[in-house]
């Protein structure tokens, strides 16, 4: 799927949540979109391996860490499930890890940064509620886009 943001914005704008700009881009796909997953955890990452071990065709899974840079969320293997299971990208209000191999992977994750430490596995957290994060709700079944230019939410599927 072609698309920019900036066209989306431009075409979409008064129906559109424009996230603020507090991601980096990390894996070699530069654009994705797909339908809004949600997860919210907290420096647990075990959901996310969850859902990301499942059928991910035409979805985002979204990541609400609550912005904690304490540890990461999203590392090669995850992310390497995700790849294999279709996923169409990852956004991470958190910490991914091993950027490096993540950069060299068809994949688009986009996040606040990066840092080595691994999460613990408690298997906390909470799957498919609305997440408020960079001034957007991400409700699940709702829509992402997101490219070089940023992250958009419609409630519609626009492409």
């Amino acid at each position: 799927m072609e698309f920019q943001t900036a066209d989306l914005y431009d075409q979409h704008g008064d129906n559109l949540q424009v996230a603020e700009p507090l991601f980096k881009a990390y894996g070699n796909k530069t654009a994705f979109c797909g339908e809004i997953v949600t997860i919210k955890c907290h420096e647990d990452n075990s959901l996310v391996k969850a859902e990301l071990a499942k059928d991910g065709s035409g979805k985002v899974l979204v990541v609400d860490g609550g912005g904690s840079l304490r540890r990461a969320l999203v590392g090669d293997q995850l992310a390497a499930n995700g790849i294999k299971n279709n996923w169409a990208g990852i956004v991470v209000f958190g910490c991914i890890r091993d950027s490096k191999l993540i950069n060299e992977m068809t994949i688009g994750i986009k996040a606040l940064n990066t840092n080595p430490a691994k999460t613990e596995k408690l298997g906390v957290g909470q799957l498919n509620v609305a997440v408020n994060f960079a001034n957007v709700t991400f409700t699940p079944g709702h829509y992402v886009y997101a490219d070089e230019d940023g992250i958009v939410v419609s409630k519609e599927k626009l492409v």
